[in-house]
Order: C-alpha cells, then sequence, then structure tokens
C-alpha cells in the first residue's frame, strides 16, 4: 500500500484555519538556495531541480534500482523557507513593504527516511545526466530540524498572507511563545500554476521559544 503523508501526517501537513503550536522533528531533504522575485523564470527552474531529483528517487525500482527499506509512496510538498536580502530588511523596516526581487529563500522536499547520502548523491548524479539544469549542482541532501513552531493553514492568495501571520503572531502572544526570527516557511499544498489564487492551500509556519516571564 503506498504510503500517503496527507493521510499519516496531518498534524506536520494538514493544519486547519486556526494557529496551533508544533514541535517538527529531524527531517532529511532536498535543497537549494536561491533568491529574487518567485515569479521569475529563476525560481522555476530551482523548483524543476528539485522535483526532477525527488521523482528521481521515487521511480528508481522502475528504473532498474530497489533501495534497502525502499517502499511505494507520494513525493512530498515543495516548501520553502523565506527571509529579506539586506536592501529588502531596510525597506520593511522603514516602510513596512519590501520589493519581491529582495527575497531570499531555500526551497526543499522532504525525502523518505531509507534515502541515505550515498544513494541522494547518486541521484543527483544519475538525473543530472538525464535532466541538465543549472540548479543541479546547487541541489544539497541535508536533515534538518526545525524545532518548536507555530503553524496555520492559509486559503488563498499568497499576497494575503499577512492575515494568517497575524493569527500566527496572535496566538505567540497569548501562550508565551516569541518568534525566533523574520524568516518562515511556506508548505505549498495546492500547484500555484494549476490553480486559481483563491483557491490556493498554504501553510505557514514560523519557529517560536517559549518566553521567560518575569
Amino acid at each position: 500500500m503506498k504510503y500517503e503523508w496527507r493521510k499519516k501526517e496531518k498534524e506536520v501537513y494538514l493544519p486547519k484555519e486556526k494557529a496551533v503550536e508544533i514541535n517538527v522533528p529531524k527531517f532529511k531533504y532536498y535543497t537549494v538556495k536561491g533568491c529574487g522575485n518567485p515569479n521569475g523564470e529563476t525560481f522555476k527552474e530551482a523548483v524543476g531541480a528539485l522535483y526532477a531529483m525527488s521523482y528521481g528517487i521515487r521511480m528508481m525500482p522502475k528504473n532498474g534500482v530497489t533501495p534497502e527499506g525502499y517502499f511505494e509512496y507520494t513525493v512530498y510538498p515543495l516548501e520553502g523557507v523565506w527571509d529579506l536580502n539586506k536592501n529588502g530588511r531596510k525597506s520593511f523596516k522603514e516602510t513596512g513593504s519590501f520589493s519581491k526581487n529582495d527575497l531570499t529563500y531555500k526551497l526543499m522536499i522532504r525525502q523518505p527516511d531509507f534515502v541515505t547520502e550515498v544513494l541522494a548523491k547518486e541521484n543527483i548524479e544519475k538525473v543530472s545526466k538525464k535532466k541538465p539544469n543549472d540548479f543541479n549542482n546547487l541541489v544539497k541532501f541535508e536533515e534538518i530540524e526545525e524545532g518548536l513552531c507555530v503553524q496555520i493553514l492559509h486559503k488563498g492568495s499568497y499576497d494575503t498572507e499577512s492575515s494568517s501571520f497575524g493569527l500566527l503572531d496572535e496566538f505567540c502572544k497569548e501562550n508565551n511563545l516569541k518568534r525566533l526570527s523574520m524568516v518562515h516557511k511556506e508548505i505549498y499544498l495546492t500547484d500555484p500554476r494549476k490553480s486559481e489564487p483563491e483557491k490556493q492551500k498554504t501553510v505557514l509556519r514560523y519557529c517560536v521559544e517559549k518566553s521567560i516571564s518575569v
């Protein structure tokens, strides 16, 4: 039976439209870093490289290789950790807004536990030969532990995410939690290329710590 993350890991990937606290353990990912407007071709190429690597792992048995511990599964969703460069931070501090050209990102797609560093690197080499992409040599295999976080499901355009972030901020105030930085993660449950903005579903998450009461 195919492993479905939507059914097995609802706490991590399918929160409701209500802020919740969650402790995210260490997971394995293919990652790639970039910067600039996510509506541009560079961003699409970075995403394409990650999906190519992820489906390379998924399709290994059909290509004659079955890794130890392999099981049928649905490829995990695209995730992105977002920040601003110096110009963007200065603009946001002074005006409360910023240009999308000043965004920096670290995109990632989670990999199943059976994927080892050796297997991941071998797959990068094989996929790079079959599907050339300037971002292939920038793809890395990492283990990342987010730890204590708050998250919420946002429905609608990315441009309206501020309302959901407001709910997260309010939840933190009510529950004695402190946001660690302005960096945040987005998990894309719908493909923006195939869905209307008002139908998009995105998990919004950022890392927190318990505040010390004085």
